[in-house]
């Protein structure tokens, strides 16, 4: 009777699943995510930000990173627009950037960040309003998850495989709230973590008894994130204070699995419900991808889990922005145990070839913007990128900053 009552549940967790994709308020009939002739290539943005003054700059280059990338699913997790007592600016703004999607057929799951519904503004859209606009979009895969779960945007994409007969690959969109009841960074709440884990036993059922490998996405990193940095000297350069614990300082720790670059203090939530390590427990999520933190693009390995976070997706104009980008991530149907994965710079979008290409097609606006984006951009890849990077390896033996990805 136990055996039959647990099959019951994950027969039920899986059809939630299934259904709160197809059936989410307002979205009209998608079909389901397949691997694309064996390869699955998805796109990360994140800390979008999207105002009056940069909506237009920052559209046309994810439009440009979509074309030149053609992801199969976008993924947008949080601080997407700015959300301040206006909502038809509000839907003005979400209509921009989905736009992006709906003209090239692209897949566009959504979730939410710390910045989205915190106005104290009584004309600003909740996280389901905005949920429920983001779905009235035709690229719109994103679920409201309703009274079943805390927040707005936690949910789970099955990625069917090349024939569409088998689960081959997940992925899980959480929302990671904004703040708890003293005002620190929120966390997935508790809740969310035992729908993960009864979902993650409802594919593995489906799948024979065989885990199905995921991958993760959310807008505040997890606390583990520390775990793996190494606590270092508060003069030690490109080590940053812990988020919560005065006078603690940490560095990437060479004895570890690192990629990237460490630009600032890792934001973690304050509180800690279980994610991550439900996540090991259950051994099917290969890595975790977060925003949140605009000018880190870095990863650390703990426990088999690459905690990742991604570049803010925006362009405001100024020198520093060049930093910002999106993410790539790959994964082959031949083996799902494993990705690949990269960042991409603004700065290292364009080449000579590339604006004369653009100025060719008419492009004018596309062309000036792609140059101011080169011009400054060269500056900061060469003085900070190559020769102040190259200095502070210099002086801490190479373990400061390492491949971007």
């Amino acid at each position: 009777m136990k055996k039959m009552i647990k099959a019951l549940s994950l027969a039920l967790v899986l059809i939630m699943c299934f259904s709160s994709v197809a059936f989410a308020l307002d979205v009209p009939s998608v079909q389901p995510l397949k691997f694309n002739d064996g390869n699955l290539r998805i796109m990360h943005i994140t800390d979008t930000h999207l105002d009056n003054d940069n909506v237009d700059a920052s559209v046309w280059l994810i439009a440009e990173a979509c074309d030149r990338e053609k992801p199969d699913i976008v993924i947008i997790t949080g601080d997407n627009v700015d959300n301040v007592g206006d909502p038809e600016n509000t839907k003005h703004l979400i209509d921009k950037l989905m736009a992006v999607f709906d003209e090239r057929g692209i897949p566009a799951a959504v979730t939410f960040g710390n910045h989205d519904s915190e106005s104290e503004s009584p004309n600003a859209l909740t996280r389901e309003e905005l949920m429920a606009y983001y779905n009235t979009h035709s690229s719109s895969v994103s679920v409201d998850d309703g009274a079943f779960l805390s927040g707005c945007g936690t949910y789970n994409i099955p990625v069917m495989s090349t024939d569409g007969k088998k689960i081959k690959f997940n992925l899980w969109v959480f929302d990671s709230g904004d703040y708890d009841s003293e005002g620190h960074y929120a966390c997935v709440q508790a809740d969310q973590v035992e729908w993960y884990k009864a979902t993650s036993d409802a594919l593995k059922f489906l799948n024979g008894g065989e885990k199905v490998y995921s991958l993760a996405f959310q807008h505040i990193i997890v606390e583990e994130v520390y775990d793996v940095l190494k606590k270092v000297d508060n003069k030690t350069l490109f080590a940053f204070e812990h988020m919560y614990n005065d006078g603690e300082y940490y560095t990437f720790d060479p004895a570890a699995t690192n990629f990237g670059t460490l630009n600032e203090t890792p934001c973690s939530g304050y509180l800690n419900y279980g994610q991550f390590d439900a996540m090991v427990e259950k051994g099917d999520v290969l890595a975790m991808f977060s925003g949140h933190d605009h000018t880190n693009a870095f990863g650390v390995r703990n426990k088999g889990i690459d905690i990742s976070n991604s570049l803010s997706t925006r362009y405001n104009g100024d020198a520093f922005s060049t930093q910002y980008g999106y993410r790539i991530i790959d994964v082959k149907e031949s083996d799902t145990s494993v990705y690949t994965t990269k960042v991409v710079h603004w700065f290292d979008m364009f080449t000579v070839s590339d604006l004369a290409e653009i100025k060719a097609e008419g492009d004018d606006y596309g062309y000036k913007l792609a140059l101011d984006v080169m011009f400054k951009g060269f500056f900061q890849n060469v003085f900070e990128f190559k020769i102040y990077r190259a200095i502070v390896n210099a002086f801490t033996g190479g373990n400061v900053t390492y491949a971007d990805c």
